[in-house]
Parts: C-alpha cells; sequence; structure tokens
C-alpha cells in the first residue's frame, strides 16, 4: 500500500513524517523505531532521526510506503 503525503515546505523531518501519516502515536515511538533501523528511506535503512524528506522521496516503514508529493 502506496500512502501520499503532500508536503507543505520545502522538507518535513522524518520522525514528524511517520506522526503526520499515523504510522505511530507518538514521536518517541518514530524515534525508536528509525534508530532499530526499521525504517527506510529511498530503499535503504536509515537511522537519522532528523532526516530530512523532500518531494519524490519514499518512506517505507511496517510494510507500508510513504510517497512524498
Amino acid at each position: 500500500m502506496m500512502i501520499e503525503f503532500k508536503l507543505e515546505g520545502e522538507y518535513i523531518p522524518l520522525i514528524q513524517l511517520l506522526k503526520a501519516t499515523n504510522m505511530v502515536p507518538s514521536g518517541g515511538e518514530a524515534q525508536v523505531v528509525v534508530l532499530e533501523g526499521l525504517v527506510k528511506y529511498n530503499g535503504i535503512v536509515d537511522y537519522r532521526k532528523r532526516l530530512k524528506v523532500r518531494v519524490g522521496d519514499i518512506v517505507e516503514f511496517n510494510n507500508q510506503k510513504i510517497k512524498v508529493i
């Protein structure tokens, strides 16, 4: 399943994106799943909590994909 997230600015931090798409209930939980290597950024596991996600990027978590448009 692909979720499309419309970006309102230049970028959104990865933690905020996971919260905004309801992938996780809280920012704390978002940090945990990123640090545990459960999130992929453009197909590669990424551990950066403050990663700047931009238009065209794809984030994968829990067998779901978020495409930033």
